[in-house]
């Protein structure tokens, strides 16, 4: 279990910093989505925010709560989302989940192993776009058409990202590019 601690925000009774080891996280800034325990208080009306810092949580109570009565239930809820790393995605300015991350760890798969994958054959698995979670590629080469693009697809490209971005909807093949 990751060790944490609370302390309080000067001028923001409504909020508690929750101080944590630096880089539990990978990222810095309002979390857009949260493992399931926190989630359902930012669902619930609890949360109002979660801001990832670098060495520690800031979590901010919706108004009318109070850290008395609901404390205990989000430090169990962090605690147990700490334990889920992967469950964290960062917002982009407007508070929607950022691509960036997404759209850096396609490139870097595309340009080694799963690409390396492809070009061994012939083929080449170009980057198309990363918008809202789901990732489109193009297939040249001999992999325009190759029965065993979609599994390179599937098994190489969608199962390693999801391990680093459970928030991924999916990889598709756009048609229209060849």
């Amino acid at each position: 279990m990751i060790p944490i601690h609370p302390q309080p925000v000067a001028g923001h009774p409504e909020q508690l910093r929750w101080i944590t080891p630096a880089g539990v996280l990978p990222f810095t800034g309002v979390a857009a989505t949260l493992p399931a325990p926190l989630a359902a208080l930012r669902d619930d009306g609890t949360l109002a925010q979660v801001r990832v810092e670098p060495a520690a949580i800031v979590t901010t109570l919706h108004a009318g709560r109070q850290w008395f009565r609901d404390g205990a239930r989000v430090r169990t809820a962090l605690h147990a989302a700490l334990a889920d790393p992967s469950g964290w995605t960062p917002a982009d300015a407007n508070g929607e989940p950022d691509d960036t991350p997404l759209r850096e760890a396609a490139r870097e798969l595309l340009d080694g192993p799963v690409g390396d994958l492809a070009r061994s054959h012939g083929g080449h698995i170009e980057l198309v776009d990363v918008r809202d979670g789901a990732v489109t590629v193009k297939l040249a080469g001999a992999c325009h058409g190759c029965p065993a693009a979609r599994t390179t697809l599937r098994e190489g490209l969608e199962d390693r990202l999801r391990r680093r971005h459970p928030h991924l909807r999916g990889v598709t093949a756009d048609p229209t590019r060849r």
